[in-house]
C-alpha cells in the first residue's frame, strides 16, 4: 500500500471525434485505486463546442458515477433512459453484465465541469442485469465547518440513496476562506481527496488544484485548510482485495472474458440493446493488446 502522497494527473483525450483533452487521476502509476473506486477523469470548466461528445459506448462489469459542478448532459442508454443531468444531481449506471450509454453536453449551459467515476462491482454483484438511477436531490449538509453534498455512502450521520456494491464514500465538499476543518475518517477506509478550485492543504501537505491526495489505511482524521476557500471532491472505501481485468471499458476476471465482452460489442450482440443518440455514433471496442491480460490486485 502507498504511503500518503499527492499524484499530478495525465492529460488524455476525451475522444478522437472532439478532441477535448480531460485529465485523468485514476487508474495512476502510483496508485491503481481508492477503495472500489478504480476511475476518476476531470474535466473542465471549459466552453469549447461538443464538450461532451461521446457516442454509445459499452461498460461492463462496473458502475459509473456522473458528477457535474457546472454545465449539464444528457444521458441515454441501452435501457431506453434518456435523463438531463444538471449541477447537484446524481447519474448512477450500474453496468452489471453489460450496459451502452451516450452522454453529450447540451450547450445550454457556458461552461461544462465536472468528474466520471467508476466503481468496479464484486463478484456477488457484477452479474446482476443493469440499471440507471438519478437523483434530483442528494444529502446536503454542513459538517465540521464544511459544506458536503453525499453521492455514495455515509458521511456525518446522513446517507446517500445510491445503490452501492462495496464500502465506500463519495462527496463533493467546500470551506470558507480562511478556515479549517478535521474530519473524522473510519481507519479502515482508503482517501482520496481531488481539489477542484482554491487553495487547499490536506494534512499540511498543499494540494494544487487538480491534483489528488491519497490517505492510506489507517489514518483516524484528516485536517483541510485554505485561505481562499476550496472545493474538492472527497473519495474513500475499503480495500477492494478482489484481483480484476480492468480493459477499455470494461471489467472482468479473466483474459477471456475481456476478449467476449470485446467480441460482443463488436459484433451488435444482443447482450447490449441498440439505442439512438444524438450524434448517432457507435464507437467500436478498440484492438486487443499482444499479450495474455492477467488479473491483478488493486493493491500495491
Amino acid at each position: 500500500m502507498p504511503a500518503e502522497l499527492t499524484l499530478a494527473p495525465r492529460k488524455v483525450q476525451l475522444t478522437t471525434r472532439s478532441g477535448v483533452e480531460i485529465s485523468r487521476l485514476l487508474p495512476h502509476q502510483a496508485l491503481r485505486a481508492i477503495g472500489a473506486w478504480v476511475f476518476l477523469d476531470y474535466y473542465g470548466p471549459t466552453d469549447q463546442d461538443e464538450a461532451m461528445s461521446v457516442g454509445a459506448h459499452p461498460h461492463v462489469g462496473l458502475q459509473t458515477v456522473s458528477w457535474l459542478f457546472s454545465g449539464e448532459i444528457e444521458h441515454r442508454d441501452s435501457l431506453e433512459s434518456t435523463q438531463l443531468i444538471s449541477p447537484g444531481e446524481l447519474n448512477l449506471m450500474t453496468a452489471g453484465t453489460g450496459i451502452a450509454h451516450s452522454e453529450i453536453s447540451t450547450g445550454s449551459a457556458p461552461l461544462l465541469h465536472g468528474v466520471q467515476l467508476w466503481t468496479v462491482l464484486p463478484e456477488s454483484a457484477r452479474h446482476l442485469p443493469p440499471h440507471f438511477e438519478h437523483f434530483n436531490t442528494i444529502p446536503n449538509f454542513e459538517h465540521n465547518n464544511l459544506s458536503v453534498r453525499l453521492f455514495m455512502g455515509t458521511l456525518g450521520g446522513h446517507e446517500s440513496p445510491a445503490t452501492r456494491f462495496s464500502e465506500l464514500v463519495g462527496a463533493e465538499m467546500s470551506i470558507a476562506e480562511n478556515s479549517s476543518s478535521t474530519l473524522e475518517l473510519n481507519p479502515d477506509y482508503e482517501y482520496g481527496v481531488l481539489n477542484i478550485k482554491g487553495d487547499l492543504a490536506i494534512n499540511g501537505a498543499e494540494v494544487p488544484e487538480g491534483h489528488l491526495h491519497y490517505l492510506p489505511t489507517g489514518a483516524k482524521s484528516l485536517e483541510a485548510r485554505s485561505t481562499t476557500g476550496a472545493r474538492w471532491i472527497f473519495l474513500g472505501g475499503k480495500p477492494f482485495t478482489e484481483k480484476i481485468v480492468m480493459w477499455w471499458n470494461f471489467i472482468g476476471r479473466s483474459h477471456e472474458e475481456i476478449q467476449e465482452m470485446r467480441d460482443d460489442w463488436n459484433s451488435n450482440s444482443s447482450c447490449i440493446p441498440a439505442f439512438s443518440d444524438l450524434i448517432n455514433q457507435r464507437i467500436p471496442a478498440p484492438e486487443m493488446p499482444h499479450l495474455h491480460l492477467s488479473p491483478r490486485s488493486l493493491q500495491r
